[in-house]
């Protein structure tokens, strides 16, 4: 009898990992982790596309790994891509890109993440990624900055990538992106010297969700940081913002408030891109 409880035990015990394995991920997603958006057919052949990411790959003092978030990444570039554009990898520093492990890791790995595992050549575009200061923004329709807890170290710190954020807008490219990504706008201006984020309607990750997952030691915080630089910051909140979405669209700017904004925020991109002129 005993060892008839037993068996069944360990059988009941086998069935619950994997429905934790196999629905966990799902119930992830109900909550607001990675929603599906839909990608229209948009055909963007003969356009260009720049995704932009962080060099930096330690969160501060602690010693623990960091980089971009992939999904912040690999969602924008596959939507392009699919819309028939060329798309282009850079960093601060060019060379291999960091990415978050944690989002490449079961339960949070999405589905355009494992399309990228399984792609040859977007990995090499990630491991030989241009340096900023070296592109030529004027080949670009649309400029992504990627997000990721990387990009709070290098992004608004760097005075190439807001020159060269700059050179885009002035360019009439679209630019955007999503999480710690719109940092890399801090730096940029307009043609007359104010600054490119002034007044404009900003979505980003908020201060309340880098609250919640505890690593408020970052030197900048999108939030905090944008409002400071003038931005008419908006954001949607839920009962932890990391399951949060919002996306802005204020002319050529569009911005995204997480991770799970991501595709989202490249196909508003795409459709203005895509607007009769």
């Amino acid at each position: 009898m005993l060892m008839k409880i037993l068996k069944y035990g360990a059988v009941a015990l086998v069935l619950l990992a994997v429905l934790v394995r196999l629905g966990l991920p799902y119930l992830l997603t109900g909550l607001g982790l990675h929603p599906h958006y839909k990608v229209p057919d948009l055909d963007l052949s003969g356009k260009r596309a720049l995704i932009i990411t962080t060099s930096h790959d330690t969160l501060g003092e602690t010693g623990k790994a960091t980089g971009v978030f992939a999904s912040e990444m690999t969602a924008p570039y596959y939507a392009f891509l699919d819309s028939g554009m060329e798309v282009d990898v850079a960093s601060i520093e060019g060379g291999q890109i960091p990415i978050e492990r944690v989002s490449l890791n079961w339960p949070v790995v999405s589905a355009p993440d494992n399309r990228y595992l399984k792609d040859p050549l977007f990995q090499s575009k990630v491991t030989r990624s241009y340096k900023i200061d070296q592109v030529d923004m004027s080949q670009y329709d649309i400029v992504f900055l990627a997000g990721g807890w990387g990009a709070a170290y290098d992004f608004g710190q760097s005075a190439a990538l807001g020159k060269k954020m700059s050179a885009a807008y002035a360019n009439d490219s679209v630019i955007g992106g999503v999480c710690h990504g719109p940092l890399g706008l801090l730096q940029a201006k307009t043609e007359d010297g104010r600054l490119l984020v002034e007044g404009r309607r900003v979505s980003a990750v908020t201060d309340k969700q880098i609250k919640e997952l505890g690593i408020t030691h970052t030197p900048m915080h999108p939030e905090r940081d944008l409002r400071a630089a003038g931005v008419v910051f908006e954001a949607d909140s839920a009962f932890r913002d990391l399951f949060a979405n919002n996306v802005v669209v204020d002319g050529r700017l569009v911005t995204g408030q997480n991770q799970n904004s991501a595709t989202e925020t490249a196909v508003k991109m795409m459709q203005l891109l895509d607007e009769p002129s």
